[in-house]
């Protein structure tokens, strides 16, 4: 397509949402190069963040300007290019998220500096979505989100809780000091193995640095907040199974993990390529189909909006913190973390993405279970 063509159709596109080229909105694109028209429409998803990155095109607020063109749906006017089509097909085909795959994200995206994740998130080092209900900062967003966590899982003195992708630690040792729980925390990121195993020294706690599928014990509770994004469609089954497996009979799991309500086999190929390799993001359906005869749902709960504000805390923290990483990341680098965390706030706020906690038992609950919110 021409250049001029290109301009066109994008500018119709931009501007049946309210977003003029080149306007005096805050979320409204600025374009540096004539020809990010066509690299989108070549490219898509993946042309849109490589060009900014390659400062292309400015916006002051990225995270509204995807807000609007998610909220409506513009995304899906752009055509796929055929050598993502093609990694699709081969994502339904093969396991992207085999034993021998599954430490690639954390090598390229969880292992990229502890200095990153210090500066960016919460006190706990928690990365994955707050509570907001009654919070009013990150500290208290986070802490919330613990607590309803142990809240849900029941946690008492004696229990013993698996954490599966337990992160830097800041569950595992929330759950240690406030309830009292024995803890066993599994990663597959060295960074955070370490991290971890200082962060909850002298605790009744054990970071492993190990696979989920190699679990092979029994847990009065079972948690996995974040991590099943990095399970894949192919091994749905294999994760319930492993749970399930050990799981006490009388147990409870809970599952936190963003969701769609549209089955996608990967993230799109920005994400895929620059921040989550071979993610993908599990719908309804998935989840459902791969607990039958294998647990009950006691509940599920959705709050995704509160990962707006989530996100929207971690970039301005980032871009607080930026003058000493700086010294280590470049500023191609700070363009890429600031698209990832505005595009995903962004979305949330348009509610195409999801967070939900999921809390499963093996033969259902005597008598009922009451979630708290």
């Amino acid at each position: 397509m021409e250049s001029m063509s290109a301009k066109s159709f994008i500018a119709k596109l931009l501007n049946s949402v309210g977003i003029t080229i080149n306007g005096k909105e805050p979320w409204d694109i600025q374009v540096h190069d004539e020809n990010f028209y066509s690299r989108i429409l070549n490219d898509g998803a993946l042309g849109l963040g490589e060009s900014y990155m390659d400062e292309w095109w400015d916006c002051k607020e990225l995270d509204t300007f995807f807000y609007k063109i998610l909220r409506a749906g513009l995304d899906e006017q752009i055509k796929i290019p055929a050598r993502f089509k093609f990694k699709i097909l081969l994502s339904k085909l093969f396991n992207f998220q085999s034993r021998q795959r599954a430490g690639q994200v954390a090598r390229q995206h969880y292992d990229l500096g502890n200095d990153l994740y210090s500066t960016m998130l919460d006190k706990r080092m928690i990365y994955s979505c707050g509570y907001w209900k009654n919070a009013q900062t990150l500290d208290e967003a986070q802490e919330a989100k613990l607590d309803l966590i142990c809240q849900k899982l029941q946690l008492k003195p004696g229990l013993r809780l698996l954490d599966v992708g337990c992160g830097w630690g800041g569950l595992a040792k929330y759950a240690a000091e406030k309830y009292g729980v024995t803890v066993v925390g599994v990663t597959i990121s060295k960074e955070q193995y370490e991290y971890a195993k200082q962060y909850c020294a002298g605790l009744p706690i054990e970071i492993r640095l190990k696979d989920y599928r190699d679990i092979n014990e029994k847990f009065d509770r079972i948690v996995s907040v974040g991590m099943f994004e990095h399970v894949g469609h192919k091994n749905y089954s294999v994760f319930m199974q492993t749970i399930k497996r050990a799981l006490k009979d009388d147990g409870i799991f809970l599952l936190h993990t963003i969701g769609v309500n549209e089955y996608y086999p990967m993230a799109n190929e920005w994400i895929n390529t620059y921040i989550f390799p071979n993610g993908a993001l599990p719908t309804i359906a998935q989840i459902g189909k791969s607990v039958e005869k294998i647990f009950v749902m006691e509940d599920w709960h959705n709050f995704g909006a509160c990962y707006d504000k989530t996100l929207l805390a971690w970039y301005q923290q980032f871009i607080h913190g930026w003058d000493k990483l700086k010294e280590k990341y470049d500023h191609r680098f700070y363009r890429m973390w600031t698209f990832y965390l505005l595009s995903c706030a962004g979305c949330f706020r348009a509610r195409s993405t999801e967070l939900w906690q999921i809390v499963f038992s093996n033969k259902g609950i005597i008598g009922g279970y009451l979630a708290p919110r």
